[in-house]
């Protein structure tokens, strides 16, 4: 068997890649050379613990062959700078865009891993200089670092925040062109996307991102679904998940088998107003 991570449990997760790609996507690969729809997106999109992910239940809902191009952690950075990628986008019938975070970008201030988002690879003389009580060799994931320079100055870093908001709205905007209006945004959270505040909210997923974020891209695909998982969903935690003996705390903040059901229901009832 093949896995993606050591301690998933027994799950096989069939990763592949599509042409040059050097990315690593759940499989089984599927057949590009016939009409499909391409899924992008995060770890709820690759369904991380779970067998069946929202993507492969979209297939068997709306009767369509979907590609999986979920990454686990994932930034917009991987897919834009990705010409395998932009190619299966340019090809689908449709794409679903899974909206992730605006802290897994290259900006002005840091820069990421090209491929796994979530590293932090350097900050900038940029960032050094606004935050020179900071030792930043301390850091290798995005998630810590913008944290630790809220709880460190909540002033400064919401300049840091304006940059990544900037920067997710940019970069969101290039890889919807890519589809050509071919795209349905999809908002996977546990609330609406929040009003733009003063101070950036870095515990409701995706961070970073809000309804005027959203309202700057919206123009530019053909809907947006909005999903936040019922209650009833919710309270069935990791059950139905394939979990290793320390995977619980993980699975915990994942999207259960219910709450994929959930996605898929919603999202292939808006692609039969679109495909």
């Amino acid at each position: 068997m093949a896995f993606q991570n050591p301690g998933d449990g027994s799950l096989d997760y069939y990763p592949c890649r599509y042409g040059t790609s050097r990315l690593l996507f759940r499989g089984p690969r599927r057949d590009v050379t016939r009409p499909y729809l391409a899924v992008l997106g995060g770890s709820e999109t690759y369904g991380k613990f779970v067998a069946n992910p929202y993507p492969a239940l979209i297939e068997a809902i709306a009767g369509v062959r979907v590609v999986n191009l979920g990454l686990v952690n994932a930034g917009v950075d991987a897919f834009l700078k990705d010409n395998a990628v932009q190619d299966l986008l340019v090809n689908a019938q449709m794409t679903v865009m899974q909206i992730t975070g605006a802290q897994n970008l290259t900006n002005r201030y840091y820069s990421v891993h090209p491929r796994r988002n979530d590293r932090f690879v350097t900050a900038s003389p940029l960032l050094r200089s606004m935050f020179r009580e900071v030792d930043f060799t301390d850091f290798h994931f995005t998630r810590h670092l913008v944290r630790h320079l809220q709880t460190r100055s909540a002033d400064r870093f919401e300049v840091v925040a304006e940059e990544l908001r900037a920067t997710w709205v940019r970069q969101m905007r290039a890889l919807l062109r890519a589809v050509k209006g071919r795209a349905i945004l999809l908002w996977v959270a546990q609330q609406a996307p929040p009003a733009p505040s003063r101070r950036a909210d870095l515990e409701s997923e995706p961070l970073i991102v809000d309804a005027e974020m959203i309202a700057a891209i919206r123009p530019l695909a053909a809907d947006f679904v909005q999903v936040l998982p019922s209650a009833e969903a919710r309270a069935l935690g990791t059950q139905g998940m394939v979990l290793g003996p320390m995977d619980a705390p993980v699975a915990a903040a994942l999207p259960n088998p219910a709450v994929h059901q959930e996605i898929a229901s919603l999202v292939a009832a808006c692609l039969a107003r679109h495909v």
